[in-house]
C-alpha cells in the first residue's frame, strides 16, 4: 500500500469531489450544502458549521480513500476506471443507504415524521436526496465519479 500517496490522493480527490459538489450548488443544480449537512451534527451556527462540516469532509474523504487504496492493493491495480466503479458504488450506498438514515441521528435535522413542532433547521435528504433537488442525485454520482477516477488515476501513477 502506498500510505503517503492514500494521504495525499485522498485530499486531492476530496477536494475535487468537494468542488464538484460546491460548483453545483453555487450553479443552482442542487440545494445539497454537505459542509453544513456535516457541520450541524457538532453545532446549530450556519458559519462555524460550514467550517467544521469542510474539516469533518476531509476527513470523511481520507477513509473512504483508505478504503479504495485497501481495494486497489487488494485487487493489484489501481486505474480511472476501477476508481469510477467504486464511486459508482460509494454514491449508491450514500444515496440509498446512508443518507436515508441520516435523520435518525442527526440533531438538528427533520425526520418524515416530525410535526409542525420540530425545532430541526435541516430537512431530511430523502431517498436519493431528491428532497435537496431533482438534480441533487445526478450531481451525487458525477461528484463521486469523479472521487474514484482521480484516486485510481493518481494511486496509478505513483
Amino acid at each position: 500500500m502506498d500510505w503517503a500517496g492514500w494521504a495525499l490522493f485522498g485530499l486531492v480527490a476530496t477536494t475535487a469531489l468537494t468542488a464538484v459538489l460546491i460548483t453545483a450548488q453555487l450553479a443552482g443544480l442542487t440545494r445539497l450544502d454537505f459542509p453544513l449537512v456535516l457541520g450541524t451534527l457538532v453545532t446549530d451556527d450556519p458559519d462555524k458549521a460550514r467550517v467544521a462540516g469542510f474539516f469533518i469532509h476531509l476527513a470523511a474523504g481520507q477513509g473512504f480513500a483508505f478504503g479504495y487504496a485497501a481495494t486497489f492493493a487488494l485487487v493489484k491495480q489501481a486505474t480511472w476506471w476501477l476508481g469510477t466503479l467504486l464511486g459508482a458504488l460509494h454514491v449508491a450506498v450514500a444515496l440509498t443507504v446512508l443518507l436515508p438514515l441520516l435523520p435518525g441521528v442527526h440533531p438538528r435535522m427533520a425526520t418524515h415524521r416530525a410535526g409542525p413542532a420540530s425545532t430541526a433547521v435541516l430537512e431530511p435528504p430523502g431517498l436519493l436526496a431528491l428532497n435537496y433537488g431533482v438534480q441533487t442525485p445526478a450531481v451525487a454520482v458525477v461528484a463521486h465519479l469523479v472521487y474514484g477516477a482521480v484516486l485510481g488515476l493518481l494511486l496509478q501513477a505513483r
